[in-house]
């Protein structure tokens, strides 16, 4: 009989646990609490608690040739930059091309997982689990668990950073449970924090409220969704060849660019860290706001006064309406056993961000607990492609002693890079991320044969985006339509921009000499990288 998998979560990581677990032969039950695929994506009007939380206007950050699956690329009309509405009509399309939704247990709540009594010579599971429609609660054996719950559903809310917040007469609320604008019209209103939630919170009510200040302890680096050229910026940012560069240069560079859209210092928000010390803030209107005058940023709050705050630098703002808290959210992982799984301070020990080391069989994995420089999709099917092969017994897992090597090692690379903060236990680069587990199950491209097979798609994979196709070029769960999708891929990028007729473009400026000399330098350059 086929081994039987347990996944835990019915969003963007469990759709492709589901999915590769039918790829290996495995039988996927999911257990989804809530009534409808799409987790973090599926807007509800009223934040719950437990369940993760997004606001009408929220827009992905990631292009949508950079986030796909990497065997279904998204539709060429869709925007490429997708609104959640848009995210879920894709799942939706992926759950239904794969025949995914018979495999999902909606309304049921995962309660406990724990290790059988004979784990040791079975690997597998109970799961205590309710049933929330008939109110029946019960225990079914598993062989092996993927956690698909992501992070993004219990929220870090540091009220006792705050003196005097009990004593403040206005509101407070975080971010998890902001919706959109109404309730804050013609108010004076503050958002402390700066990361993607801050900046589009304070970007959409500062069009409709009296004063909005955005307070923040560090300041940010904040980049665009809109790159070179019109293109998405993640299009431009993704190569293998800019990857391959030192960081120091990449850290020069991406600063140099990101000043020259807006002086981060003349508008207070650079911080003391370099562009990759952190995770930066993408958003295109915020420096448009603070220009206007309708977002003043200010310093982080020493205290709360009745009415109002004083800021560290002791500037004071009184007749403060509300404040909304966008102070990110923890790690919680209370319905599995603590000798399995236990985050502190959300920090998590596992192999690759995978499997917990000290777990032997490795029948549980963890996917998608990740905050990647980059898309997170691609990162999550890749875990559950490499997981569902462990599972199968067809990739193994390195000796016990090698994995905490593996882990103690990226947490000293982390510590180097970025400052110490909860927010970047789990920080990863997409293509380091993809190619690390990639290794594992035999499907990171290998340039050099791909070169002499076909130096074209070898090329245009290295110097190109790094799209998720590369990784169904070759090895197990090879995708016959991969090498298209990526020639294709520009095609889809420019196609739901390219709306009405326009003049052609004029190319009589580069001659045919000087293309095929750009050609040749490409191609020596490439050359060179592999020796």
């Amino acid at each position: 009989m086929a081994k039987k998998v347990a996944v835990i979560g019915g969003g963007a990581s469990g759709l492709a646990a589901i999915k590769c677990c039918l790829d290996e032969g495995l039988q996927p039950v999911c257990f989804e609490k809530g009534t409808d695929i799409g987790g973090l994506w599926n807007f509800k009007e009223e934040a719950l608690p437990g369940f993760a939380s997004v606001y009408r206007s929220t827009v992905i950050n990631t292009s949508k040739e950079m986030m796909c699956y990497s065997d279904f690329p998204i539709p060429k009309e869709y925007p490429n930059f997708m609104p959640h509405s848009s995210i879920v009509k894709y799942f939706k399309m992926y759950a239904n091309n794969f025949d995914l939704i018979k495999h999902i247990r909606f309304r049921h709540h995962v309660d406990h997982v724990k290790p059988r009594e004979d784990f040791s010579e079975t690997g597998q599971w109970d799961i205590t689990y309710t049933d929330e429609e008939k109110n029946e609660t019960t225990t079914e054996v598993f062989d092996a668990v993927m956690v698909c719950t992501g992070h993004h559903a219990y929220p870090h809310y540091p009220r006792d950073s705050f003196p005097g917040i009990d004593d403040f007469q206005g509101e407070t609320t975080h971010s998890h449970d902001y919706k959109d604008f109404k309730g804050y019209e013609n108010k004076r209103v503050i958002v402390i924090g700066i990361g993607n939630s801050g900046g589009d919170v304070s970007v959409e009510l500062s069009r409709h409220t009296k004063q909005l200040f955005l307070s923040t302890r560090r300041g940010s680096w904040v980049a665009n969704r809109v790159g070179s050229r019109g293109l998405p910026v993640d299009i431009w940012a993704t190569r293998r060849w800019a990857d391959a560069l030192p960081l120091w240069f990449k850290e020069r560079f991406a600063q140099r660019q990101l000043n020259q859209r807006f002086d981060h210092s003349v508008y207070g928000l650079k911080p003391k860290h370099p562009v990759f010390g952190q995770h930066p803030t993408v958003n295109d209107d915020l420096p448009n706001r603070i220009i206007t005058g309708s977002i003043i940023v200010k310093p982080n709050i020493k205290r709360f006064t009745k009415t109002g705050v004083v800021f560290e630098d002791d500037t004071v703002e009184d007749d403060i309406d509300a404040v909304v808290f966008c102070t990110g959210y923890r790690f919680d992982f209370a319905y599995i056993d603590e000798s399995v799984l236990k985050a502190e301070g959300n920090d998590v020990s596992l192999y690759k961000y995978v499997f917990p080391p000290k777990l032997n069989p490795p029948t549980l994995s963890v996917i998608g607990l990740i905050q990647p420089l980059g898309a997170i999709m691609p990162i999550s099917e890749i875990m559950c492609r490499w997981a569902t092969r462990v599972f199968k017994g067809t990739a193994k897992l390195p000796p016990q002693g090698a994995m905490f090597d593996n882990i103690r090692q990226k947490k000293i690379d982390i510590s180097k890079r970025y400052y110490q903060s909860p927010r970047q236990t789990v920080q990863v680069d997409y293509i380091t991320m993809m190619d690390d587990v990639a290794v594992e199950i035999g499907v990171k491209p290998d340039f050099k044969s791909l070169f002499f097979s076909d130096p074209g798609l070898a090329i245009q994979c290295y110097f190109g985006p790094c799209t998720p196709y590369q990784y169904r070029l070759m090895g197990p769960g090879a995708w016959k339509g991969a090498k298209e999708a990526i020639q294709t891929q520009m095609y889809r990028v420019k196609y739901p921009t390219k709306t009405r007729a326009t003049p052609e473009d004029d190319d009589a400026g580069i001659t045919g000499i000087l293309k095929v000399l750009v050609v040749l330098v490409v191609i020596l350059a490439f050359l060179w990288n592999l020796l």
